[in-house]
């Protein structure tokens, strides 16, 4: 009995993480980098655009067109709040 156990739980934790994409420092890839860059090409305060814009690859692994609006193109960014209750991503 405790071998089917353990067969089983083997099996279920091989096929999860089959379906868990691969964690990648998005922030640091030159995707959120150019990205962020285009982003923030024309926002007053830079350096903190591109800090929270690179936060928000991260964890979205997108980053909306254009260096204002578009957020319908990547919901996650979109929907990131800050502790204000005020949009996160620029």
């Amino acid at each position: 009995m405790k071998l089917v156990f353990a067969t089983l739980l083997l099996c279920s934790l091989l096929l999860s993480s089959s379906f868990l994409e691969p964690v990648i420092a998005y922030e640091d890839s030159s995707y959120c980098s150019n990205k962020c860059s285009d982003r923030c090409s024309s926002a007053g305060v830079k350096d903190r655009c591109l800090r929270y814009c690179g936060i928000c690859c991260a964890e979205c692994k997108c980053v909306p067109s254009g260096t204002y609006g578009n957020k319908h193109q990547c919901p996650c960014y979109r929907d990131k709040l800050n502790k204000k209750g005020k949009p996160k991503c620029p």
